[in-house]
């Protein structure tokens, strides 16, 4: 008897392993992932601006570069707190100064991550975008910081703008691997209708992308680099159809369940890692929950 519709992923050309250094950017569901890894002693860098959900936001935070100047990253105050609006709340501070150097030091880790890594893997969680109007221009925002409303414009990017933002990067990269994914968590705040507008454009963005790349690119006379093809991996087909049912939910039945992002971890390793990796994640895994033992007496 069939209970499932099984979503039929193919194994990769290339594997994760020990030796690989990863960044990991995008929406909370690369944080729950991030975890995984960390857990099983990866080389990972998760979220170094903290959590951000839309497209232009993520190729923001990877296109900063440094030095940067006061006037290239506007701090706003509210409510008593300096806030950086390309940045997760974390970042936010009484003291300005120290606002300012939260903010670069994120900028430093990003920068030092996104040259090390040989793997870069990308949430997309909305195609939904607030616009705030900063030093007389208009730019999309990473994080709202719970201003009022009337501070920003609301729209939904399209599948051109965002992949016009993300085609220069991955030309840019062209010697690392690169994963795409849309996060599975439901937007409902926008709206349900909204939600799957949203994630539709998501996943015909992320389709344009992966179906280019694998291309030679000449980066100068004497050096030429083979660009290894962007892939997708289907966790948010997993969870929509292989876990389906509720009981996959947290108690807010938007986010996914610790089983749910357990199983969805499982169908990752299986297409991204080689058996013998897995084993050593099995070992490593004991190690980290050992350490996290406190004994009672």
């Amino acid at each position: 008897m069939k209970l499932q519709t099984v979503v039929d992923n193919k194994p990769s050309a290339w594997k994760i392993g020990y030796e690989d250094k990863i960044l990991m950017v995008g929406s909370c569901f690369s944080d729950e992932i991030g975890a995984q890894m960390t857990q099983r002693a990866l080389q990972v860098t998760c979220n170094p601006f903290g959590t951000l959900y839309n497209p232009l936001s993520i190729a923001q935070a990877i296109n900063f570069q440094l030095p940067i100047t006061n006037n290239q990253l506007p701090l706003v105050e509210y409510d008593g707190l300096w806030h950086s609006m390309s940045h997760h709340g974390s970042f936010s501070r009484a003291d300005k100064a120290e606002a300012e150097q939260a903010v670069r030091a994120s900028i430093e880790t990003m920068q030092k991550a996104l040259h090390e890594a040989t793997i870069v893997i990308v949430t997309f969680g909305t195609a939904w975008v607030y616009e705030m109007c900063i030093d007389h221009l208009w730019s999309i925002v990473g994080n709202c910081h719970k201003l009022p409303a009337d501070c920003f414009t609301r729209r939904r990017l399209s599948v051109e703008e965002i992949v016009a933002a993300w085609k220069p990067i991955l030309d840019r990269y062209p010697d690392k691997h690169w994963i795409f994914t849309v996060s599975p968590i439901r937007h409902i705040k926008d709206g349900l209708h909204e939600n799957q507008l949203s994630k539709a454009t998501l996943l015909q963005a992320v389709e344009c992308l992966t179906a280019e790349g694998g291309l030679t690119v000449q980066r100068s006379v004497s050096e030429t680099v083979c660009q290894a093809k962007p892939v997708y991996f289907e966790a948010f087909e997993i969870m929509l159809d292989e876990l389906r049912d509720y009981r996959f939910y947290a108690d807010d039945l938007v986010h996914p369940s610790s089983l749910a992002v357990s199983y969805i971890w499982e169908r990752f390793i299986d297409t991204f890692c080689t058996p013998q990796t897995r084993n050593e994640m099995t070992i490593r895994l004991k190690q980290w929950k050992q350490s996290q033992h406190r004994p009672l007496h």
